[in-house]
């Protein structure tokens, strides 16, 4: 009873008109439909009713985007034709698990024209003679059985196709970009234009350094020169005193 509150509560939750993809594995289905799933979920394109113990398809709503249905490990004998009328537009079944015994009721899935992958793996119609040989003779429209061809070559993961398409667009973006090439052109002409620049600066540092040193050189000599005259100066000074004290000194003598 919780398990059928939580469900109803979460599709209620949710915008019918604007749900693309829905699981609903586990649930239990009330005769033979779950409470909530109805025709308003028009965008619907991928269902999964896994275990749910459906035992019919006679309450399936109509479903016209749909385009992948798990029926996975139900208790459906019957009457597949509901699916052609219903969801005309399907491209992959999975009924494994299911109690489904003879060709005659796969026969109804004629009439789902779009129809590549079937899964009938672990129903009894797998122990027939000719099981897989009988199903692509019956049913024509489709590519995989049970996960492979008629070759027993693997059916591609609907990841692996998404990865692809990312590939793909990734190319593409490259492309519109341009070719790297002409950028790293581009990126070595710059640098050798920097590096020309940085060059020319070294050596206008370079003499600007010099010429300050030449400069510094001159100053130098005046200094060495003017601190030369300054000497000399005081020198005849220090003569002229004398000059003056040697008559001084000799009146003095004269007077004793």
């Amino acid at each position: 009873m919780e398990m059928k509150k939580r469900i109803n509560l979460e599709l209620r939750n949710r915008a019918p008109e604007k749900v693309t993809e829905l699981v609903l594995d586990n649930c239990r289905s009330s005769n033979g439909e779950i409470e909530g799933l109805n025709d308003s979920f028009k965008e619907l394109e991928f269902l999964s009713m896994a275990n749910v113990e459906l035992t019919s398809l006679a309450k399936l709503p109509t479903l016209s985007k749909l385009r992948k249905l798990e029926l996975s490990d139900n208790i459906i004998s019957g009457g597949l034709e509901v699916l052609a009328e219903r969801c005309p537009n399907l491209t992959y079944l999975n009924l494994s698990g299911n109690k489904i015994k003879d060709l005659g009721t796969v026969e109804a899935l004629q009439n789902l024209k779009n129809l590549k992958s079937l899964d009938l793996f672990n129903c009894e119609i797998t122990n027939l003679e000719d099981y897989r040989d009988s199903i692509f003779e019956l049913l024509q429209q489709i590519t995989y059985l049970d996960g492979f061809d008629q070759e027993d070559n693997e059916a591609p993961d609907s990841e692996d196709d998404d990865d692809e398409g990312d590939e793909d667009d990734d190319d593409e973006d490259e492309d519109e970009a341009g070719p790297p090439g002409e950028y790293e052109e581009e990126d070595d002409e710059d640098d050798g234009g920097s590096d020309l620049g940085e060059g020319e600066e070294e050596e206008e540092v370079g003499l600007s350094y010099l010429m300050k040193e030449e400069i510094q050189d001159e100053d130098d000599d005046d200094d060495y020169v003017e601190e030369g005259g300054d000497e000399e100066e005081e020198a005849e000074g220090v003569r002229g005193e004398k000059r003056k004290r040697d008559p001084e000194d000799e009146g003095e003598e004269e007077d004793d």
